[in-house]
């Protein structure tokens, strides 16, 4: 739920990077918002229709528009949250209103539709990129603000023991620890 509501505080926030869970945690919960409000309108209708309260078929789309009412404010944090979501795997969010406009056209569309759900699902870009630090590793963002230069040993930072388990190696360039088949380091953001 806190990712949910983190979306809502970013509400027109389009600067910046947002991790994968965010994204879809929010889609989500905007999903099952919409599917209760529309449980909710199937009720009253049925119960309206029972009470023979509904005189014609005409007054049904009302029931419909707590749904259009939530869809439309939903809809500048969907998009926003969509455009950190490229900002963090390194994409512009231009790229993302092409998908969109280019999403009219019927056999085009649903190519654009594809390759807009393989971006949303890639993971995030190891280490800052042009758009703010790592939302992953917010280590590497704080030491960013500090002024420490990427792959700088911070003052205090302790090197770890030369000697280590099976499957353990360090980085080349900070000097961390990294799991077995690691692709990057956790700390610098350098691909292993």
């Amino acid at each position: 739920m806190e990712w949910y509501l983190m979306v809502w505080k970013k509400y027109a926030q389009f600067e910046g990077r947002s991790r994968r869970k965010e994204y879809w945690m929010f889609t989500l919960f905007n999903l099952l918002a919409i599917f209760a409000l529309a449980a909710l309108a199937l009720i009253v209708g049925v119960a309206l229709a029972n009470t023979g309260k509904v005189a014609s078929e005409n007054s049904v789309p009302f029931l419909l528009i707590p749904i259009g009412i939530y869809a439309l404010a939903a809809l500048i944090p969907s998009i926003s949250a969509a455009t950190r979501r490229f900002h963090d795997i390194g994409k512009s969010g231009w790229i993302l209103f092409l998908l969109c406009a280019l999403g009219i056209i019927p056999i085009v569309g649903l190519v654009c539709s594809i390759i807009q759900i393989v971006f949303l699902c890639q993971d995030s870009q190891p280490g800052a990129n042009q758009y703010g630090p790592n939302p992953k590793f917010p280590e590497q963002g704080a030491m960013m603000y500090a002024g420490i230069p990427p792959g700088a040993i911070p003052a205090g930072f302790v090197m770890p023991p030369p000697t280590a388990g099976p499957g353990v190696h360090y980085c080349g360039k900070c000097g961390a620890a990294l799991k077995d088949a690691a692709a990057f380091c956790t700390v610098c953001g350098t691909q292993s």
